[in-house]
């Protein structure tokens, strides 16, 4: 898997239309590149109004089925009870890495581990 295309994306809170996208949109544009089941846009989610952990609540309990690390998986990043952030996991040259996006950094990679020690837990849906 190529992942040059994703080094285009630039965040944008609640972006879902590909390079605009905030972290749930870069998500869905990587789920559909992989041939993985749709899963609801929700464009009007935000992170500041406290959207984004309602809808992925949601989708916790109606669409995603929980999951080891493995390519193709949704992180689901928490800061202390609350959901925070999502990335989404890639194989590449035999390791896990977590794709992201957030406004500082637009897209990077991140090693799993790595992903995983900046967040008080993740959790791993597909």
């Amino acid at each position: 898997m190529s992942i040059d295309k994703y080094n285009l994306g630039v965040y944008v809170e609640g972006g879902r239309l590909w390079p605009h996208v905030d972290c749930y949109g870069l998500v869905l544009e990587v789920r559909r590149d992989l041939g993985l089941p749709a899963w609801p846009e929700w464009s009007e989610m935000r992170k500041a109004d406290g959207g984004f952990v309602r809808a992925c609540e949601e989708m916790i309990q109606t669409a995603a089925i929980r999951c080891p690390a493995e390519h193709g998986a949704t992180a689901s990043a928490y800061r202390g009870q609350v959901q925070d952030h999502v990335g989404i996991v890639l194989e590449l040259d035999g390791a896990l890495e977590v794709l992201e996006i957030n406004p500082k950094r637009n897209v990077s990679l991140t090693p799993l581990r790595r992903f995983e020690r900046r967040f008080s837990r993740v959790e791993y849906y597909r």
